[in-house]
């Protein structure tokens, strides 16, 4: 179990680094908004369906990326949002680090992260 107890230790480093602190609490305080909170799950999500699309070879429709777009522009009127989608980038890279150690170390095959 030598492995696990490593992970959960990596895992309590990450979330005592700086990208996560200032991600998570960014992210609270925005929670704290119900309309706030509403919109980024709804930009998400319509983000994820757009990567979903992608990924299985089909181009999002022009629909999709119009409300994507439609719903930035008013998310990023909150200065609090554009300092969360800073802070959520780079937590993203600071895991997507970890992963891509992870699988040079296992010889696991990472260039698609690099697209």
């Amino acid at each position: 179990m030598y492995v696990y107890d490593r992970a959960n230790a990596l895992a309590q480093d990450i979330k005592q680094s700086p990208e996560y602190k200032e991600y998570k609490a960014l992210k609270d305080e925005l929670y704290e908004n119900a309309t706030t909170k509403d919109l980024l799950k709804q930009y998400k999500k319509l983000q994820f369906e757009a990567q979903t699309q992608y990924m299985s070879g089909q181009q999002p429709s022009a629909e999709l990326m119009d409300k994507i777009k439609k719903l930035n522009d008013v998310l990023v009127f909150n200065p609090k949002v554009n300092e969360f989608f800073i802070a959520e980038y780079k937590f993203n890279t600071l895991i997507s680090d970890v992963y891509k150690i992870i699988g040079d170390a296992c010889d696991i095959d990472t260039d698609f992260m690099k697209d």
